[in-house]
């Protein structure tokens, strides 16, 4: 398999497989674990928005360090700064300065890695290969992350928060490894004009960012509350999600690398828009929320090759990468806050966890226009 031979982009994978299965243990779990915390769930989606929208002002940052040592150092960082914030994540039990100091801390990690590593994935990566690497990647992470869920609903309930949170921030620590076998990328000074470039890249990533709100984190706080805020029952779910998922987006993403992105979002974002709608209908009901949270892993493993090959395609193809990411991830932000702020405000207001989980739908209308368009022009 001829995407198989670029040995830094498998040094990548690696990575973020390893990466994958320390965020199945702990991102997974961290809108249940701050509403068994005794976070009401508006006030869990009011904090996501906060985290969120704190990036907005550490976004900067990102550059002035790239510049100096570099996008390779710079991933690395991000990824042990990252894994910093979960054993944080252990120490919350309702408002108060544990949580303040926790949303600073996700916000700093999260900002600096995803800047970081889809720059520097879009600049090592092959255009002609694309859905390939990503699909490969996407199912080698959706393997990881069946393991990780279980052992930390396992953990959760028999070791207790600390331990958990804790062995997932070491792994994610260690999934650094990998990348001191990759090239380094070099960041330029100045370059004019690279920001406005980034425009249709951003706007796919509003869509994206307000489609996550909904889909993902809105969806941890159903299914958890559903399976009656068992960290067991939660972990098990999450894991045959994950086992579910495993191999879809690697089929999709040959097929796109045959030219067929058009069609590919017709497949991805209908079958996205269905899974929305299964999860909206399933929360409150046990056997139907499992079902509608495996249903929602094959919609994202074919989702996520579609778009994050348009996405960075064009940040390669962009006057500098990590400018285009830059730009992208705080699009990803205001959509992902707006849409946190809004199911939070339904939530207040008296509708059912279900009812939030549908104003993702208009993410997925905004993401099929915008990706049709750009699979059309290519």
């Amino acid at each position: 398999m001829a995407f198989f031979r670029n040995d830094t982009v498998n040094w990548l994978n690696l990575h973020y497989t390893v990466h994958a299965l320390a965020l199945g243990g702990s991102e997974a779990f961290f809108a249940a674990y701050l509403l068994k915390a005794g976070l009401p769930a508006p006030q869990v989606l009011t904090v996501l928005a906060v985290i969120f929208g704190a990036r907005f002002f550490i976004r900067p940052l990102v550059l002035v360090l790239a510049r100096r040592v570099g996008l390779r150092a710079l991933v690395i960082g991000g990824t042990v700064l990252a894994s910093v914030q979960y054993p944080m994540l252990a120490q919350v039990h309702g408002l108060g300065w544990p949580l303040a100091v926790l949303c600073l801390f996700a916000s700093a990690g999260d900002t600096l890695y995803w800047t970081a590593y889809h720059a520097y994935f879009a600049a090592l990566g092959d255009v002609e290969h694309r859905g390939h690497q990503i699909g490969a990647r996407e199912a080698a992470a959706a393997l990881a992350g069946v393991v990780g869920p279980l052992l930390s609903g396992w953990a959760l309930t028999v070791l207790g928060a600390q331990v958990a949170f804790g062995v997932t921030a070491g792994v994610m620590a260690l999934s650094a490894l990998p990348l001191l076998r990759t090239p380094d990328v070099a960041i330029a000074p100045r370059l004019p004009g690279a920001f406005r470039a980034a425009l249709p890249g951003v706007w796919l990533y509003v869509a994206d960012g307000w489609i996550g709100a909904g889909f993902y984190l809105v969806w941890q706080i159903a299914l958890f509350s559903t399976l009656g805020q068992q960290f067991s029952a939660y972990g098990g779910a999450m894991a045959l999600a994950a086992l579910v998922g495993a191999a879809s987006g690697l089929l999709l993403g040959r097929w796109i690398d045959l030219g067929h992105g058009a069609r590919a979002v017709i497949l991805s974002l209908g079958g996205l828009a269905g899974a929305v709608a299964f999860r909206a209908i399933g929360t409150g009901h046990p056997v139907l929320a499992v079902a509608a949270s495996a249903v929602g892993a094959v919609a994202t493993a074919a989702y996520t090759p579609t778009l994050m090959t348009a996405v960075y395609n064009l940040a390669k193809a962009s006057p500098c990468p990590l400018r285009f990411s830059m730009a992208t991830e705080g699009g990803f932000d205001a959509g992902c806050a707006g849409s946190c702020l809004t199911a939070a405000a339904l939530l207040w207001s008296g509708v059912p966890l279900g009812g939030a989980i549908l104003p993702a739908l208009l993410g997925v209308g905004g993401m099929s226009l915008l990706l049709r368009r750009y699979y059309r022009a290519v």
